[in-house]
């Protein structure tokens, strides 16, 4: 296994394939992740939620269970039978296991809680005075989000969402259960990790395991940067 060799197994068309997949849902994942990370965040963390203990726990479930069993739920849900899939199929024409779809769901179920949580962590002590503030002086909540809240907690916002990507592009769990690692279909980078392994194709695992390595290490270095700057 030489540096020459990884590096001409990583543009080879069995990692380009791969690595744009992951790309292109990534970029999708992103800002549906920032949005609704923020809006559910936000939303948790008011003392008087409704259905928020609910809520809370069906986003914490991915953290706690095997990946393999929520991919497993998700596909019971989302399949062809299922309660989302079966109307999804029949109306809309939208099949989502097996798919791209699938492996995005999966990328954004996977990433979610990890959004979730500092966004609902930090809003709390001084901002929950300041919307307080806000409120006195006649605010609607809405202003209040937009121009309090947010301003306050972006830093939480941004560290989140790096988390939440960085866990999106490594998961393989959930994303074999709804994507099915569909050679040039469904295939993640992650999941031709693996591939390359169980083939023995070394050099292939070894350059994409370095390149998740190295945007990991690029996350971990800004998540250190807003910690500091955040003191």
């Amino acid at each position: 296994m030489t540096m020459a060799g990884m590096l001409h197994a990583l543009f080879d068309k069995a990692c380009t394939g791969p690595l744009w997949l992951t790309a292109r849902v990534t970029l999708m994942a992103a800002p549906l992740l920032l949005v609704l990370g923020v809006v559910i965040g936000y939303y948790l963390s008011r003392p008087r939620a409704r259905l928020g203990g609910f809520l809370d726990f069906l986003v914490s479930l991915p953290l706690v269970l095997p990946p393999i069993a929520t991919g497993f739920g998700l596909l019971m849900i989302l399949g062809r039978q299922g309660l989302i899939g079966k109307p999804l199929g029949t109306w809309l024409g939208v099949e989502m296991i097996f798919s791209f779809w699938g492996v995005l769901v999966a990328s954004i179920v996977a990433g979610l809680p990890l959004m979730i949580k500092p966004v609902q962590a930090s809003v709390r002590g001084e901002v929950l005075r300041l919307m307080e503030t806000s409120a006195v002086l006649g605010k609607s909540e809405t202003v209040t989000f937009f121009r309090v809240v947010l301003p306050c907690i972006k830093k939480s916002v941004l560290a989140g969402l790096f988390l939440a990507l960085g866990r999106s592009m490594g998961e393989v769990g959930v994303t074999l259960m709804l994507g099915g690692n569909i050679l040039g279909r469904t295939n993640t980078v992650s999941l031709e990790i693996y591939n390359a392994v169980f083939s023995g194709e070394f050099e292939r695992a070894a350059a994409l395991s370095v390149l998740l390595g190295a945007i990991a290490l690029g996350i971990l270095s800004v998540l250190r940067r807003l910690a500091s700057s955040a003191v």
